[in-house]
């Protein structure tokens, strides 16, 4: 597998404008992808439409060029994702990567029935009131959040509200996990001698990393689900208040993006792949950038007249549609981004990005 670890840079030709639909491993951050295309595109101008978590995997959309003006409207498309909750163990990220806060008491986890379980994440389905993972990129007084976290400090974040159009549990089985044989709540510690033989008078221990401590295996149950989530929902948070409702706690122990609006796993490639396919090609290939619009936005056909009047930034007749269109012109090529709206009492559409200016 290709490692995220900066190589010497190879100057390629710059790749077309348009989009890249990654499939990205696990293991790498989205800004890791982002550098390995930029030496792939031969360019600096390179974004992602929407970030995901070094453990998950899946569907990254990238611009290239000018294609990066469209990515602020792919951000807000809604997503698919296929999850697997943990019920029976809280983490500090609510997913596996974090440290383990709580294991639910004895029988806990045994006691969860399937009704339980549907009547729980029918209460997560539909137009719900979300509080956002604490350890997150949302900023709070200019600094994100996951930062201030991790530099010890108690983050509260306030709840927005998201839509959760599909939960759908696709199996249920019980597993085994190994936790740290430590106390993970995390208390005070009055008597070092009585509690944690690694604690301090008045510090509460560590909790363990991988290897430092003695495991023991706890119940759990795993929860492998489906989930369409407009923009801003964070399905760890899902994970967490899963385990909530049911009394056991929870995290996210697999995520795997399968879509973003028009584009999923099916037009997507792995990083070899577009490695390969630009060694052999000498360029990266991308969706051009008609194409890429189409995966996100309905398509308005110009005529010659129309396409030279956006060129120079001018209104043209409306589209008689609510959201944003893309307007191509008879040859193909991505003109413009149209929005209806009223001026002077007329129905118009002006041109809310302009990407074939005249001349």
């Amino acid at each position: 597998m290709i490692s995220p670890t900066p190589q010497a840079p190879v100057r390629r030709p710059t790749a077309a404008d348009g989009f890249v639909v990654v499939d990205k491993p696990q293991g790498w951050t989205s800004h890791d992808v982002v550098g390995r295309m930029r030496r792939l595109a031969g360019t600096r101008k390179v974004g992602h439409a929407g970030t995901l978590d070094p453990m998950a995997t899946g569907v990254l959309v990238l611009g290239i060029g000018k294609a990066t003006r469209l990515l602020t409207y792919v951000v807000g498309a809604d997503k698919d994702y296929d999850a697997t909750i943990r019920l029976g163990i809280t983490t500090t990220t609510d997913d596996a990567e974090g440290d383990v806060m709580s294991v639910a008491g004895p029988g806990t986890v045994e006691q969860v029935d399937r009704a339980a379980l549907d009547a729980a994440v029918a209460d997560l389905t539909g137009d719900i009131l979300q509080v956002p993972t604490s350890v997150s990129a949302i900023k709070v007084d200019g600094k994100r959040a996951y930062a201030r976290v991790r530099a010890g400090e108690e983050v509260a974040l306030q709840a927005r509200p998201v839509t959760v159009s599909r939960f759908d549990v696709l199996d249920v089985r019980t597993a085994t996990a190994a936790v740290p044989d430590v106390d993970p709540a995390g208390t005070y510690v009055e008597d070092p001698a009585g509690g944690h033989p690694d604690a301090e008078p008045g510090v509460a221990p560590t909790l363990a990393e991988p290897g430092d401590h003695p495991t023991r295996d706890v119940p759990a149950v795993d929860v492998d689900v489906r989930v369409t989530v407009s923009s801003g929902t964070y399905v760890r948070a899902l994970a967490r208040d899963l385990g909530a409702a049911l009394g056991t706690g929870g995290h996210l122990t697999m995520l795997r993006r399968t879509r973003v609006g028009g584009y999923d796993l099916a037009g997507a490639r792995t990083l070899e792949q577009l490695e390969a396919q630009a060694d052999a090609d000498g360029t990266l290939a991308t969706l051009p950038m008609a194409e890429a619009a189409r995966g996100t936005f309905p398509v308005r056909e110009l005529d010659e007249v129309e396409v030279r009047a956006l060129g120079y930034g001018q209104w043209v007749e409306p589209s008689g549609r609510p959201e944003v269109v893309a307007a191509l012109s008879p040859s193909g090529t991505l003109v413009a981004l149209l929005e209806d709206t009223r001026r002077r009492g007329e129905d118009l559409a002006k041109p809310v990005l302009v990407l074939a200016p005249a001349g």
